[in-house]
């Protein structure tokens, strides 16, 4: 079915007024960066950011759109009873996609498309761009993946404002906030100065490793016209992740020639060299400050009680807010595994029926995840920003540490946090994970004031 999007109908007078008013913040902008140029203090800076956020409150498509938001609480929470109901496992988020995808088309945003690996993109336009601008953008996104297999049961129960399921929070909360989002920005018709993207991507969680926006910062042609980008992950109002903290997953495999646990005693045995290697890294010294630990997840091998195993492998989590920390950490992970593998070997060559063709250890170490570490600038406009829309808003700013999506934009330079959408949220990762949609209005509200005025600001970038 074909339809106009809303962003082509001709403006209402109202609309006009609204597009007068934002060249006046977009003056405003003008003087913040002059008036960085000149050296002024960050308090005139803030105040200056302060007052572009007060003015976009002000507008009335703004308000048109923050009443939207208040009216269709209940929609909102019927979009999350849905979208829970959509198994979206690592790399099974297809039928998700697809959803979302129908959502935006019928939201009534443009150039909506889904990308070869499951993304989804949407679009709604700047007023008085042509359509092949290559000038700035903006993103809001949010994943669509939860940490939960493909058959896992999901059965919703909603009581009150409160909804049970498997991935409620994380991510439903965030779909559906940036799906509220997109609907109210289109039905008050609010004009933007350069496009803001939509996306709800792939690969957040565990083995997705970022895959998602990795795809959009390593693939996508858009990635260089990015000015910020703003994640919304889970619940909350105040918060917001402004430091990335940085993981990376290695997976150790040792494998060795195998046997019968009597007769081919004296073998090589991958599990007792693991073991060795395990015991070495527990001894590594690791850093309070800046924080890092070291994790070993899983351990697995052999066939049966009687058998000398063929192989043995071990996950290994290293995390720190540091880079250099991680590859401090990673270099440990390598030394730990060749000295006990040398060990070993070393034992075997000495054995009177040696056979240096098959009585020894290999290994391999992959790495199987990498979350860069990274941190906000604290004179980032999109976190002066931030305070500025909390001040109006009469919120507390948060700031707090985390691994998400706005890691991978952060770590290459992009502005980028990542917020909760709205309410409150419990049991993540559990079968018994919870969401509540009491203040869900107010985040909404403090995402869409935060949307907008970046968009101000990247216009005259």
């Amino acid at each position: 079915m074909f339809f106009t999007p809303k962003s082509m109908r001709k403006p209402k007078p109202e609309e006009a007024a609204a597009a007068s008013t934002r060249m006046d913040i977009a003056a405003i902008l003008s003087d913040e960066r002059a008036g960085s140029e000149r050296g002024l203090d960050r308090k005139i800076k803030n105040s200056t950011a302060f007052a572009r956020v007060t003015a976009l409150a002000a507008l009335r498509p703004v308000h048109e759109a923050f009443n939207w938001i208040h009216q269709n609480q209940q929609k909102i929470m019927d979009w999350q009873v849905e979208v829970v109901k959509i198994p979206a496992p690592p790399f099974g988020e297809a039928a998700r996609s697809a959803w979302i995808s129908d959502r935006f088309h019928y939201a009534g945003l443009s150039k909506v498309q889904t990308d070869e690996i499951g993304n989804v993109f949407a679009m709604w336009p700047a007023q008085n761009l042509p359509p092949e601008s290559t000038g700035p953008v903006i993103v809001l996104s949010a994943h669509l993946d939860t940490v939960f297999p493909a058959d896992t049961k999901l059965e919703p129960k909603l009581e009150e404002d409160v909804l049970t399921a498997p991935g409620a929070s994380d991510n439903a909360a965030g779909l559906v906030g940036m799906l509220a989002i997109a609907h109210a920005i289109v039905e008050a018709r609010i004009p933007v100065p350069v496009p803001l993207i939509f996306m709800a991507n792939v690969g957040e969680e565990g083995e997705g490793d970022l895959r998602g926006v990795r795809w959009l910062y390593h693939q996508n042609p858009i990635a260089s016209r990015i000015a910020a980008h703003i994640v919304l992950d889970g619940a909350g109002t105040e918060q917001a992740v402004t430091q990335a903290l940085g993981s990376r997953r290695l997976s150790i495999t040792i494998k060795g020639p195998g046997g019968h646990s009597f007769s081919d005693f004296g073998k090589p045995n991958p599990i007792l060299a693991l073991a060795q290697a395990l015991n070495l890294l527990n001894r590594v010294q690791l850093l309070e400050e800046p924080r890092s630990t070291l994790n070993i997840g899983t351990i697995e091998g052999g066939t049966s009680v009687n058998s000398i195993p063929e192989f043995a492998r071990a996950s290994v989590d290293l995390r720190s807010t540091s880079p250099q920390q991680l590859i401090r950490m990673e270099v440990e992970v390598n030394r730990a595994v060749e000295e006990a593998i040398a060990e070993v070997n070393v034992q075997q060559a000495a054995r009177a029926n040696y056979n240096p063709e098959s009585d020894v250890l290999t290994f391999s170490i992959d790495k199987i995840g990498d979350r860069p570490a990274a941190r906000l600038p604290a004179e980032s406009p999109l976190l002066e920003t931030l305070r500025a829309v909390d001040r109006h808003l009469s919120l507390r700013t948060e700031q707090r540490l985390g691994s998400t999506d706005a890691n991978l934009p952060l770590s290459i330079g992009v502005p980028a946090l990542s917020m909760g959408a709205g309410g409150d949220g419990g049991g993540a990762h559990t079968r018994h994970e919870w969401s509540s949609a009491m203040g869900r209005e107010l985040a909404l509200r403090r995402i869409l004031l935060m949307v907008l005025a970046m968009t101000d600001w990247a216009a005259i970038q």
